[in-house]
Protein backbone atom coordinates (compact mmCIF):
# COMPACT_ATOMS: atom_id res chain seq x y z
CA UNK A 1 0.00 0.00 0.00
CA UNK A 2 2.31 2.14 0.81
CA UNK A 3 4.12 1.65 -2.64
CA UNK A 4 0.93 2.29 -4.53
CA UNK A 5 0.72 6.04 -2.97
CA UNK A 6 3.74 7.45 -4.51
CA UNK A 7 2.62 5.39 -7.66
CA UNK A 8 -0.72 6.88 -7.66
CA UNK A 9 0.68 10.89 -7.27
CA UNK A 10 3.41 10.33 -10.18
CA UNK A 11 0.32 9.57 -12.47
CA UNK A 12 -1.85 12.32 -11.57
CA UNK A 13 1.28 14.52 -11.36
CA UNK A 14 1.80 12.79 -14.93
CA UNK A 15 -2.16 13.23 -16.08
CA UNK A 16 -2.21 17.32 -15.16
CA UNK A 17 0.77 17.81 -17.11
CA UNK A 18 -0.24 16.03 -19.91
CA UNK A 19 -3.62 18.00 -19.87
CA UNK A 20 -2.12 21.03 -19.12
CA UNK A 21 0.23 20.73 -22.12
CA UNK A 22 -2.31 19.99 -24.79
CA UNK A 23 -5.09 22.22 -23.65
CA UNK A 24 -6.80 25.09 -25.58
CA UNK A 25 -4.49 28.30 -25.43
CA UNK A 26 -7.48 30.40 -26.43
CA UNK A 27 -8.70 32.96 -24.39
CA UNK A 28 -11.74 31.84 -22.57
CA UNK A 29 -14.98 33.48 -24.16
CA UNK A 30 -18.25 32.46 -23.04
CA UNK A 31 -20.25 33.61 -26.08
CA UNK A 32 -19.80 30.95 -28.78
CA UNK A 33 -21.37 33.90 -31.63
CA UNK A 34 -18.69 36.20 -30.21
CA UNK A 35 -15.43 34.07 -30.85
CA UNK A 36 -14.50 35.75 -34.70
CA UNK A 37 -13.70 39.32 -33.38
CA UNK A 38 -13.42 40.08 -29.97
CA UNK A 39 -12.87 43.77 -28.70
CA UNK A 40 -9.84 44.39 -26.69
CA UNK A 41 -7.49 46.96 -24.66
CA UNK A 42 -4.03 47.29 -25.08
CA UNK A 43 -1.98 48.46 -22.11
CA UNK A 44 1.48 49.72 -22.81
CA UNK A 45 4.00 50.63 -19.40
CA UNK A 46 6.80 52.17 -19.22
CA UNK A 47 7.78 52.63 -15.13
CA UNK A 48 5.52 53.93 -13.58
CA UNK A 49 3.06 55.41 -16.76
CA UNK A 50 0.77 53.16 -17.61
CA UNK A 51 -1.48 53.71 -20.76
CA UNK A 52 -4.42 51.67 -21.93
CA UNK A 53 -5.49 52.18 -25.70
CA UNK A 54 -8.81 50.39 -26.82
CA UNK A 55 -9.20 49.47 -30.41
CA UNK A 56 -10.22 52.47 -32.04
CA UNK A 57 -7.50 54.41 -30.39
CA UNK A 58 -4.85 51.51 -32.15
CA UNK A 59 -6.63 51.78 -35.39
CA UNK A 60 -6.48 55.71 -34.94
CA UNK A 61 -2.31 55.63 -35.11
CA UNK A 62 -0.79 55.92 -37.96
CA UNK A 63 -0.58 52.00 -40.15
CA UNK A 64 2.17 49.93 -41.14
CA UNK A 65 0.37 47.82 -44.73
CA UNK A 66 2.90 45.03 -45.67
CA UNK A 67 3.20 41.42 -45.68
CA UNK A 68 3.59 38.76 -43.03
CA UNK A 69 4.68 35.13 -43.59
CA UNK A 70 6.10 32.88 -40.66
CA UNK A 71 7.27 29.12 -40.03
CA UNK A 72 6.68 27.09 -36.90
CA UNK A 73 9.26 25.35 -34.67
CA UNK A 74 8.04 22.52 -36.43
CA UNK A 75 8.38 24.01 -39.95
CA UNK A 76 5.23 24.89 -40.88
CA UNK A 77 4.68 27.96 -42.70
CA UNK A 78 1.71 30.55 -42.36
CA UNK A 79 1.23 33.11 -44.40
CA UNK A 80 1.73 34.92 -46.40
CA UNK A 81 -1.04 37.34 -45.14
CA UNK A 82 -1.66 41.06 -45.82
CA UNK A 83 -1.19 42.47 -42.78
CA UNK A 84 -1.80 46.06 -41.21
CA UNK A 85 -1.03 47.19 -37.81
CA UNK A 86 0.38 50.20 -35.45
CA UNK A 87 4.55 50.23 -35.68
CA UNK A 88 5.94 48.65 -32.28
CA UNK A 89 8.08 52.23 -32.28
CA UNK A 90 5.11 54.17 -32.53
CA UNK A 91 3.22 52.22 -29.55
CA UNK A 92 6.95 52.87 -27.30
CA UNK A 93 6.30 56.19 -27.60
CA UNK A 94 3.23 56.96 -26.44
CA UNK A 95 5.02 55.96 -23.49
CA UNK A 96 8.32 57.48 -23.81
CA UNK A 97 11.76 57.03 -24.53
CA UNK A 98 13.08 53.77 -25.44
CA UNK A 99 17.10 52.85 -25.61
CA UNK A 100 19.61 50.46 -25.47
CA UNK A 101 19.68 49.41 -22.53
CA UNK A 102 15.66 48.59 -22.74
CA UNK A 103 14.14 45.64 -23.76
CA UNK A 104 9.74 45.31 -24.50
CA UNK A 105 7.97 42.60 -22.98
CA UNK A 106 5.06 41.35 -25.06
CA UNK A 107 2.25 39.45 -23.31
CA UNK A 108 -1.07 37.86 -23.83
CA UNK A 109 -3.62 36.41 -21.49
CA UNK A 110 -2.97 33.26 -22.07
CA UNK A 111 0.82 33.36 -20.65
CA UNK A 112 3.02 33.71 -23.91
CA UNK A 113 5.44 36.56 -23.39
CA UNK A 114 8.47 37.25 -26.17
CA UNK A 115 11.01 39.71 -25.37
CA UNK A 116 12.68 42.09 -27.84
CA UNK A 117 15.70 43.79 -27.33
CA UNK A 118 16.62 47.62 -28.76
CA UNK A 119 17.86 46.14 -32.28
CA UNK A 120 14.92 43.54 -32.45
CA UNK A 121 12.40 46.15 -31.62
CA UNK A 122 13.50 48.28 -34.49
CA UNK A 123 13.53 45.46 -36.79
CA UNK A 124 16.51 44.08 -36.80
CA UNK A 125 18.41 40.99 -35.50
CA UNK A 126 15.71 38.32 -37.12
CA UNK A 127 16.52 35.18 -39.08
CA UNK A 128 14.96 35.31 -42.43
CA UNK A 129 14.30 32.41 -44.50
CA UNK A 130 13.09 31.63 -48.13
CA UNK A 131 9.70 30.01 -49.58
CA UNK A 132 12.26 26.59 -49.78
CA UNK A 133 12.80 27.71 -45.84
CA UNK A 134 16.42 28.45 -47.04
CA UNK A 135 18.36 31.20 -45.15
CA UNK A 136 18.21 34.44 -46.73
CA UNK A 137 19.77 38.01 -45.66
CA UNK A 138 17.07 39.80 -44.28
CA UNK A 139 15.28 43.02 -45.86
CA UNK A 140 14.15 45.72 -44.06
CA UNK A 141 11.36 44.50 -41.12
CA UNK A 142 8.82 45.95 -39.35
CA UNK A 143 7.76 44.88 -35.52
CA UNK A 144 3.79 45.55 -35.50
CA UNK A 145 0.46 45.25 -33.55
CA UNK A 146 -1.31 43.63 -36.45
CA UNK A 147 -5.22 44.18 -36.29
CA UNK A 148 -5.87 43.49 -40.01
CA UNK A 149 -5.15 40.50 -41.75
CA UNK A 150 -6.07 39.83 -45.65
CA UNK A 151 -7.86 43.32 -45.45
CA UNK A 152 -10.14 41.62 -42.30
CA UNK A 153 -10.31 42.44 -38.58
CA UNK A 154 -8.00 39.97 -36.82
CA UNK A 155 -10.29 37.07 -35.66
CA UNK A 156 -9.42 35.68 -32.17
CA UNK A 157 -8.22 32.34 -33.91
CA UNK A 158 -6.15 33.91 -35.84
CA UNK A 159 -4.53 35.50 -32.60
CA UNK A 160 -6.76 38.76 -32.30
CA UNK A 161 -7.77 41.16 -31.62
CA UNK A 162 -4.15 42.39 -31.32
CA UNK A 163 -1.38 40.75 -32.90
CA UNK A 164 2.62 41.25 -32.40
CA UNK A 165 3.80 40.22 -36.00
CA UNK A 166 7.22 40.46 -38.15
CA UNK A 167 6.35 42.30 -41.27
CA UNK A 168 7.95 43.09 -44.64
CA UNK A 169 7.34 45.27 -47.53
CA UNK A 170 7.17 42.30 -49.54
CA UNK A 171 5.40 39.01 -49.85
CA UNK A 172 8.89 36.22 -49.90
CA UNK A 173 10.23 36.72 -46.84
CA UNK A 174 9.46 34.06 -43.79
CA UNK A 175 9.95 34.94 -40.17
CA UNK A 176 9.87 32.49 -37.24
CA UNK A 177 7.00 32.46 -35.75
CA UNK A 178 7.58 32.30 -32.26
CA UNK A 179 7.78 35.86 -31.86
CA UNK A 180 4.80 36.00 -33.58
CA UNK A 181 2.62 36.65 -30.44
CA UNK A 182 -1.11 36.19 -30.29
CA UNK A 183 -3.62 37.73 -28.15
CA UNK A 184 -1.26 40.68 -27.33
CA UNK A 185 -2.78 42.81 -24.09
CA UNK A 186 0.02 44.42 -22.31
CA UNK A 187 3.85 45.71 -23.66
CA UNK A 188 6.47 46.39 -20.91
CA UNK A 189 9.22 48.46 -21.23
CA UNK A 190 11.91 47.43 -19.20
Amino acid sequence: MKRFIPILCLCLLATACICGCTGNADPVVTDPSATDILPGNLTIKNGDLEVVLDGDMIRDLPAFVGYGYAVSTVGIKYGPYGVKGVRLTDLIAVVGEFGLENQVWVSAPDGYLWVFDYDQALGEGFITFDANLKEVPAPPLTIIIMYEQDGMPLTNEDGGPFRMVVATDTPDVITEGSSWVKWVDTIEIK
